[in-house]
């Protein structure tokens, strides 16, 4: 119980904050989807926070996903999965049948795979591109400057209407500086969704226009390795 009370009392605490951040720069106080970075979490964790009423998880990888959630969905119907790690081709099958949302995405390939799985199957989750604010060489996701070009031809080819954009700044730049970029990008775009701020920046994400932050730490504490 007192596993159940705690997470509780942290849920509560971080939606209180996030209204009130929202409300700060003349946002709607619920505008904001909390996203629950469920990787590496224990058993007890998870069902802590399904006690307490949380709902929307974020998972990096596929498998430990499938591990997580298949069996749930059964039990939580309303469940709302998101995969906010990088996406292999060849996982894509498994994708977009476990998860509701796909935030990254970032390459042609992986849009093939995704289309032929979501014809297969009659499924189609949310999708999101991932962009490479920092254009880091070791990180997925799309250059700004190939935005638009990918944009038009994930509608051309494959018909997708995407959601929104994601991104993860550099750990050694202001978090912020990226966080206006993708808004920009979005905004240059159409696209009203924004992925972005995770615990220990979130209150700059949401300022400059997040629509869900992923948190781990902040609500879970320190991960399992």
């Amino acid at each position: 119980m007192t596993g159940i009370l705690d997470m509780t009392t942290r849920r509560n605490a971080l939606l209180a904050e996030m209204a009130e951040l929202a409300v700060q720069v003349g946002r709607e106080p619920d505008c904001i989807k909390l996203v629950a970075v469920s990787k590496r979490q224990p058993e007890e964790r998870l069902e802590s926070a399904l006690a307490a009423g949380h709902r929307v998880f974020g998972e990096n990888r596929v498998q430990e996903a499938m591990a997580h959630w298949a069996d749930r969905r059964t039990i939580y119907p309303d469940l709302e999965l998101r995969l906010i790690g990088p996406l292999q081709s060849n996982k894509a099958a498994d994708a977009v049948a476990l998860f509701d949302v796909i935030e990254t995405l970032d390459r042609v390939k992986l849009a093939a795979a995704l289309r032929k799985e979501m014809d297969r199957q009659g499924r189609a989750p949310r999708l999101y591109v991932q962009v490479n604010t920092g254009a880091e060489d070791q990180k997925a996701g799309i250059l700004p400057t190939d935005l638009p070009a990918f944009l038009k031809r994930l509608g051309d080819d494959y018909g997708f209407a995407i959601s929104g954009l994601m991104c993860i700044p550099p750990i050694d730049q202001p978090p912020g500086l990226h966080f206006a970029l993708l808004a920009k990008l979005a905004a240059e775009n159409g696209l009203d969704h924004l992925s972005m701020g995770m615990s220990a920046d979130y209150p700059a994400a949401i300022a400059l226009g997040a629509t869900s932050v992923r948190i781990g730490t902040g609500l879970f504490g320190t991960r399992t390795e």
